[in-house]
C-alpha cells in the first residue's frame, strides 16, 4: 500500500529537533504517513508559508495571521509559555522610550517578535532585518542601537556584555495573564481533516517520546543547533518544550485568540477566518 508522504518544515532550533526527531526518525508509529522534511530559519518557514508552500510547517504567529486563509493550527507542538518571550537589548545604555528613536535589529518581518515589539512601539519604524543568531554581533559592531532577540540567543547576550532594556514576553503576561504565543505548527487547508488529525496525534506523540526518552534525540538536536554548548542547549529545551507543546489546550488557545485580538483592533494584522484551529469538524 502507498504511504501519503507530506513535506514538513521546522526550524533548527533545540526545541523544534527535540520535538520532532522521534516522528521523522521512525522511532514512533506514523499511521502510515510518511514525512519529507527540511530544517530552515523560521523567518524562512515564515516566507514559505505565506504562499502556502508547506503541507506542515513551524511559523510564527505574526506570520499565520497572514497566511491564516491557507493553514489550520495544530494543537500539538506549538512554543507558547511563561518567562519565555523575546527581549530587547543593547550594548550601551538606552531606555525603553528612548527605543522609538533607535534603530533595532529584528529576527524577521513576520516572526511574533516583531509582532510584540509593533504592539508596544508601533512608533519605532527604523528597523533592520537580520538572521537571529547574528544579532548580538550587529550590536557588538553596532551596527544598530538594540536588538530584538530570540531562540537561545536570549541565555547568552550578557555572557557577551550586552544588556537588557525590555522582556517582552513579561510585558505580554503582565497585560493578560496569558502565556505568550511565540510560534505554531500548522497544516495546510488543503490536507484532508482526517490526515490533518492523524498529522497532530503523531506530533503528540512525538512529543510524548522526547519528554520519556530526552536522550533519544541529542544528536539531531546537537547536529543542528546553531548555539553547541549543552548547557544552553538543554536550557532552551526545557524553556520552549512544556505542556502547551503537547496540547495548546483551553489555556493555548486563549493566549493565541488574545494576541490576534489585540493585533487585529490595532490594525497590525488582517482580518482572521472564523475558523483557525484544526478540528474534527
Amino acid at each position: 500500500m502507498n504511504k501519503t508522504k507530506l513535506k514538513l518544515g521546522f526550524s533548527p532550533c533545540p526545541n523544534d529537533t527535540f520535538v520532532f526527531d522521534a516522528m521523522v526518525h521512525g522511532r514512533i508509529d506514523t499511521e502510515g504517513l510518511e514525512f519529507d522534511y527540511f530544517l530552515a530559519d523560521v523567518e524562512e518557514l515564515n516566507s514559505l508559508a505565506l504562499s502556502s508552500g508547506t503541507d506542515i510547517t513551524k511559523m510564527s504567529f505574526y506570520a499565520f495571521a497572514f497566511a491564516a486563509k491557507n493553514y489550520l493550527i495544530l494543537d500539538s507542538g506549538s512554543a507558547l509559555g511563561h518567562h519565555n518571550g523575546p527581549l530587547v537589548i543593547s550594548k550601551r545604555k538606552i531606555t525603553a522610550s528612548g527605543l522609538a528613536e533607535s534603530t533595532i535589529a529584528i529576527p524577521g518581518k513576520y516572526t511574533t517578535a516583531n509582532l510584540l515589539f509593533s504592539l508596544i512601539w508601533p512608533e519605532a519604524i527604523n528597523k533592520v532585518e537580520y538572521l537571529f543568531s547574528g544579532i548580538e554581533d550587529a550590536l557588538l559592531a553596532e551596527e544598530v542601537d538594540a536588538g530584538l532577540i530570540i531562540h537561545e540567543t536570549r541565555f547568552t547576550y550578557r555572557n557577551r556584555g550586552l544588556h537588557k532594556i525590555v522582556d517582552l514576553g513579561e510585558y505580554w503576561e503582565n497585560l493578560t495573564g496569558l502565556p505568550i504565543p511565540l510560534g505554531t505548527i500548522a497544516v495546510n487547508r488543503t490536507i484532508d481533516t482526517g490526515i490533518a488529525l492523524k498529522v497532530n496525534s503523531i506530533i503528540r506523540r512525538s512529543v510524548e517520546f522526547a519528554l520519556r526518552h530526552p536522550k533519544a534525540s541529542h544528536d539531531f538536536i546537537k547536529t543542528h543547533a546553531s548555539e553547541m554548548d549543552s548547557s544552553v542547549v538543554n536550557r532552551h529545551i526545557k524553556l520552549f518544550v512544556n505542556r502547551y507543546t503537547t496540547s495548546l489546550g483551553n489555556g493555548g488557545k486563549k493566549a493565541i485568540t488574545e494576541l490576534f485580538r489585540i493585533a487585529g483592533e490595532k490594525g497590525i494584522i488582517p482580518e482572521m477566518p472564523e475558523r483557525i484551529f484544526l478540528t474534527s469538524r
